[in-house]
């Protein structure tokens, strides 16, 4: 008998796509509120509508899986509360999930809510799905960057179910480790608000360029393959999409996976999905023509040739319809305008319609065709359930956050450094920190000599940290070495995945790194139940946030340059110092570790100035990152006195620290 037939998963921002999502054979859809999920340019559904939603899809036997996987602040528990206890009277299927404060949260609370764990949650190997498993999650989304050999290994361990993107767009960066939006405004991606800095132009060699703009996932070819793996559900990517995009696409989908043997009819109906070039990415093997040089969605058929008293005419040799929607984009600025085809006259391929829009076009602008309605979808439901969320008694909700609180002992002031690099180590002097973390790559790890005579006397100080991805392939290496650094007596690391504690020996000491996220104090007390020592904020939080947290034993990164894109996609930057500017004139850094693309400011972010300040709110433990800066005594001993006197280090910005995370 073979593998079950996988589940189709199709993107609903609003009802028309959602009624589109059914009509196509969804087998379930995602959507999300208004609140924590990662869309939030989306029209998403109040109460009323999911309520509506559920009633709908129940009648189709279709699921419902409600997105909550943006990182939660600390004031929004409250309100979280009350949206969770909504949702588990509602009855949705799952939630999809990506803060850990959030999962314990709903394991302590609402038990009776299935849990799949979003691919924000950055899991890309067996290590993850099976501490997933262990963790109770019921699915596990996959990163999108896997290779088909390590999706085969993974599938072929797995015990929970496994959910995998299928069509739509990428991320230049991994999921859930991007913060290059977050960085040049605040909008944080992993809050649902990017700004997609990979789809901008930037000045490499005085060039203007796409460097990150990838081109759109398509998996027709491999479907089979997948199908033979037991994949459990294919995921269409598209919550911000038309219905019309939804329709279609789920149709090409459905017929692929109904009937194998119509595969070129479904490739045809996905010629019109009107997204980017098409590209199978890591499954396919390809990544080496995978950045495209447009950030234009949709079909170019031409330029405006004539503008005359509201009536635009342009020559296409694409045939056109009336109401056919279409982007008219400026060549000197790349600004949009979004129309639909009204009045069109059609001459051979000379076409003319009828503009009433107050925006500026001219002759010379892009025309490219974005959409065609193939079918009518209802923009509304029609028996409305009247809903409101109720809120939780104040004192109800006082009294869970009283359980949130680690109890703990005040404890001295700590400082942690961090070093990339072996070099580093002859330009400190071990006393001036309470621990050094060793954040080397495999290589380095494997030819590093730990028995050198100041690092034997300064062990209780050291610790190893493991890298952000490791690959399937490479587990095994990194279990024996591994082992080989703990019978050394080196038993104190810092992981950046939660599930790399399943590398580690149950004698081992383990604290989390800022990877895994804190934003909240229920992510805190979650970490602390599963044994972590230490704990990092994260480096994009804010001042506002910090202050409200009760847990403020964790580590606040003082000191760093952030890892804004962290991407196994690699890319070419054509000058020698692999430096590029965006169109604000700030610089950025392109480096290569372990085979991954890193890119850093080219000023760090220093909080040193507030240390003092962080003090007093109660929070005694420190760290300086000298990641991706060149060994120098002199870089050390001007940030260890800017540290002790709480001084502010130039050149540097503060991130979101005070200007805040939206």
């Amino acid at each position: 008998m073979g593998n079950p037939k996988p589940e189709l998963l199709l993107p609903a921002g609003n009802t028309e796509s959602f009624y589109a999502a059914l009509e196509a054979g969804a087998d379930a859809i995602f959507l999300g509120m208004r609140n924590f999920n990662a869309r939030g340019r989306a029209t998403n559904f109040s109460e009323s509508h999911l309520l509506a939603a559920l009633q709908e899809a129940k009648k189709r036997q279709v699921k419902i899986y409600l997105t909550l996987n943006t990182v939660i602040k600390n004031r929004e528990i409250d309100d979280l509360l009350d949206v969770l206890t909504f949702l588990e009277r509602a009855g949705v299927d799952a939630i999809i999930i990506q803060d850990w404060g959030l999962y314990y949260i709903a394991r302590l609370r609402f038990p009776k809510l299935v849990i799949h764990a979003s691919t924000q949650m950055g899991n890309h190997n067996s290590l993850g799905v099976d501490f997933s498993e262990q963790m109770k999650i019921a699915r596990v989304i996959l990163a999108r960057e896997l290779t088909m050999t390590e999706l085969t290994k993974i599938a072929g361990r797995a015990k929970t179910e496994l959910e995998l993107f299928v069509h739509g767009a990428l991320c230049y960066s991994f999921s859930g480790l991007c913060f290059f939006s977050s960085y040049l405004g605040g909008r944080g991606a992993n809050r649902g608000l990017c700004a997609q800095p990979c789809r901008r132009i930037y000045q490499d060699n005085q060039q203007s360029k796409f460097l990150f703009n990838l081109k759109d996932n398509q998996q027709l070819n491999n479907l089979e393959k997948l199908k033979e793996l037991g994949i459990s559900s294919l995921k269409v990517e598209g919550r911000m999409k038309s219905a019309d995009y939804v329709f279609r696409v789920a149709k090409a989908y459905r017929m692929a996976i109904d009937h194998p043997e119509k595969k070129a009819e479904a490739e045809e109906l996905l010629k019109l999905d009107f997204g980017r070039e098409k590209i199978a990415y890591f499954l396919g093997k390809d990544v080496k023509d995978g950045i495209t040089d447009t950030s234009n969605t949709g079909i170019s058929i031409g330029f405006i040739k004539g503008l005359n008293k509201g009536e635009v005419s342009f020559e296409s040799q694409t045939e056109m319809q009336e109401g056919d929607r279409i982007r008219i984009r400026n060549v000197k600025d790349d600004s949009t305008v979004n129309v639909k085809l009204r009045d069109l006259k059609a001459d051979g391929n000379r076409y003319s319609f009828t503009f009433t829009g107050q925006e500026k076009i001219h002759v010379g602008d892009e025309l490219f065709w974005v959409g065609r309605r193939e079918q009518r979808f209802p923009g509304k439901f029609g028996n409305l359930p009247h809903a409101r969320m109720k809120a939780l008694p104040y004192g109800e909700k006082k009294k869970f956050r009283q359980q949130l609180i680690i109890k703990s002992r005040p404890s001295k002031p700590r400082l942690f450094i961090r070093v990339d690099q072996p070099d580093w180590l002859r330009k400190l002097r071990m006393e001036e920190a309470d621990g050094v973390i060793l954040s080397f790559t495999r290589k380095d790890l494997e030819s590093f000599d730990f028995s050198l005579r100041f690092i034997q006397q300064n062990k209780h100080k050291v610790y190893i940290e493991l890298p952000k991805f490791i690959s399937e392939e490479h587990l095994d290496a990194y279990r024996k070495l591994l082992k080989k650094i703990e019978s050394q007596g080196f038993r104190q690391f810092f992981i950046s995945h939660l599930s790399q504690k399943l590398l580690l020996s149950k004698d081992s000491q383990v604290s989390s790194n800022e990877n895994v996220y804190v934003y909240n104090d229920a992510a805190a007390k979650m970490l602390n139940e599963n044994r972590i020592r230490n704990f990092c904020y994260p480096l994009e939080n804010d001042f506002d946030n910090l202050k409200t947290m009760q847990n403020k034993q964790g580590v606040v990164l003082l000191h760093a340059y952030p890892e804004l894109f962290y991407s196994r996609m690699p890319v070419q930057v054509a000058n020698d110092e692999k430096k590029f500017v965006d169109d604000t004139n700030k610089t950025f850094q392109k480096t290569n570790k372990d085979g991954i693309t890193v890119v850093t400011p080219e000023v760090p972010v220093s909080l040193l100035q507030y240390k003092s300040q962080l003090v007093k709110e109660g929070f005694t433990n420190f760290m300086i990152d000298l990641s991706h800066e060149k060994p120098s005594k002199h870089t050390v001993k001007k940030i260890l006195m800017k540290y002790r006197f709480s001084e502010q280090y130039q050149p540097s910005t503060t991130f979101n620290f005070k200007k805040g995370l939206q």
